[in-house]
């Protein structure tokens, strides 16, 4: 079960620490580096290039990355690395040592704690490091000059007796605690299997020939979990340890729903770690890491929707969870109309494609702010939770609110954005004509609710193979649209997200067939081609990140209840 380190990163669950592939930027050289993914996705978080020394002298090497370790394999010989605890990176060599070079900036600094262990003072990453040879050689280069290092080398060289290295390298942020290691490296890696072993023994079951997959997704989950810290202040799944260091919130709805069988209560942190960083307004952010919440946009009202699926399939959720989010998913309803909808018609805008996940769907093109039907039809399945929240919480008098408010809504939004024979989105009371987007048919997600001549005419549109419905799934622009880009991000590749949305809404609108060979064709492509952030619509081809979470999330819960 071999990944390959230039597409996933190797982590573990619950570490800010990540080491992965970088290509060549300014002041940076192409190769491996340990990174520190703090702080969002502004800046790539590479604090040390690593290379394998032998005689001193830097070799090539390949990586072979499994789900527990990774290895530095070269002509004179390997160096293992694994992450033991969140918080280190244990090192095991024969023949050949390790090198770590520091990315440099303005004030980091090394020193030396004793002959066996270094300290490093990363100003510029907010973190720290000791670094201790436990067998071997520690040798580092690292001239002071005035308020800094000019550089910080650091070698873990083999034993001249033995010509065996093992040594760890532990991060802090305040203060280091001195600790005594007696626990030898199969004995570090030994905490670390058994953490996956755990955690892969909890993902959901799916068809024997999806193994590939499914390994690939419990590596890909387990190793983007980071510990509280900051703003987190529950575990939370990273959508990638790769580029993509935050969690934006409509992806964690659906890594919430991949946990809801086996771990019930890792799946409801998930759900309410957002709702937990909600301004008093009602708005949620766009995207919350350890460091900081992002206010400029913020992300689809999925979490009814979301919230619906989960008390369908789990008993776990009690009524102490719900009053949890009862208060905080009404807020988060009521903010559209109060402040989304300037024109007071009654259809709250997106003003942005970025509020709509769809970021650059051509249903944008034509300006801001837009009325689109999918955002009302979120807001009818929102206000459906709500009122059956309510219900199991005996406020019977705000459960009739609720449910004579989403018929009011859904009977308008029908009036407003159905035209005959197919849904628009309007911008300055003009309907889009722009393109041909999927994003359109994201209703479906009211199922049976929808008239059986609007659903059929939905269901109709996405069974064109001369518009979205490929090999692979459905495309996220019209294959024909002169608009269609195969690494169009919105404009055409496969998503994870619209295919479980709409996979979900023709399942509850009787559709069984078609919603389980759309299932099919999405795993199939994604146990083929890995768990990319979206895919081109013709070839299946991952495209982007290639180490998602919402992806795996999707495919393993596809895989498991829809095919």
């Amino acid at each position: 079960m071999a990944f390959d380190i230039k597409n996933i990163p190797f982590s573990r669950y619950g570490s800010f620490l990540s080491v992965s592939y970088l290509k060549k930027r300014k002041g940076l050289e192409e190769g491996l580096y340990l990174r520190n993914i703090r702080g969002g996705d502004n800046n790539d978080g590479a604090v040390f290039k690593i290379d394998v020394l032998a005689e001193n002298e830097v070799v090539p090497f390949e990586s072979v990355l499994e789900p527990t370790s990774l290895e530095l394999v070269s002509e004179h010989g390997s160096v293992k690395l694994v992450m033991g605890d969140v918080d280190n990176v244990c090192l095991s060599s024969e023949n050949v040592g390790i090198r770590f070079t520091l990315v440099r900036h303005a004030y980091d600094n090394a020193f030396s704690r004793s002959d066996k262990s270094w300290q490093i003072n990363v100003f510029s990453k907010k973190i720290n490091f000791m670094t201790t040879v436990l067998e071997g050689d520690l040798t580092v280069d690292a001239p002071w000059n005035v308020n800094g290092c000019e550089k910080v080398i650091i070698d873990f060289l083999p034993s001249a007796k033995t010509n065996k290295m093992n040594g760890i390298l532990e991060e802090f942020t305040i203060t280091y605690k001195n600790k005594e290691f007696k626990q030898d490296f199969e004995v570090c890696h030994k905490k670390v299997k058994e953490s996956f072993q755990s955690w892969q023994e909890k993902v959901l079951s799916t068809p024997k020939e999806y193994e590939k997959g499914t390994k690939q997704a419990a590596y890909i989950t387990w190793s983007s979990m980071v510990r509280e810290e900051g703003k987190l202040i529950r575990p939370a799944m990273y959508m990638s340890k790769n580029w993509m260091t935050n969690i934006w919130s409509w992806d964690h709805c659906f890594n919430a729903m991949a946990l809801l069988k086996h771990q019930p209560e890792l799946a409801w942190d998930q759900l309410m770690i957002f709702f937990e960083n909600q301004d008093s307004t009602g708005m949620l952010p766009d995207f919350i890491n350890d460091e900081f919440a992002y206010w400029n946009c913020t992300k689809p009202p999925i979490h009814g929707w979301t919230v619906l699926w989960m008390l369908d399939r789990s008993e776990s959720i009690s009524n102490n969870h719900l009053e949890e989010i009862y208060t905080p998913l009404s807020k988060w309803t009521n903010w559209y109309f109060k402040y989304r909808d300037y024109n007071k018609n009654g259809f709250p805008e997106y003003h942005h494609g970025n509020d709509s996940g769809w970021d650059n769907s051509t249903v944008f093109s034509e300006g801001i702010p837009i009325e689109s039907p999918d955002l009302c039809a979120f807001l009818v399945l929102q206000m459906e939770a709500l009122e059956k929240i309510a219900v199991r919480l005996e406020k019977d008098n705000e459960a009739e609110v609720w449910k004579q408010k989403q018929e009011s809504l859904l009977e308008a939004f029908l009036d407003y954005f159905w035209k005959e024979d197919y849904f628009t989105a309007y911008v300055a009371d003009q309907q889009v004509k722009t393109g041909d987007s999927l994003l359109l048919f994201m209703p479906i997600v009211l199922g049976k609710r929808l008239p059986k001549d609007i659903l059929n005419n939905l269901v109709e549109g996405l069974k064109d193979e001369s518009r979205f419905l490929t090999d692979n799934g459905l495309a996220t622009e019209s294959v024909s649209s002169t608009y269609y880009e195969s690494d169009g991000y919105w404009r055409g590749p496969i998503w994870a997200p619209s295919t479980m949305l709409i996979i979900d809404g023709l399942y509850r609108a009787g559709e069984v067939g078609f919603a389980s060979e759309l299932s099919k064709r999405f795993c199939n492509m994604a146990n083929k081609n890995g768990m990319a952030e979206n895919f081109d619509a013709i070839t299946g081809e991952g495209l982007r990140d290639r180490a998602f979470t919402w992806t795996s999330s999707v495919f393993l819960i596809l895989a498991n209840a829809y095919v």
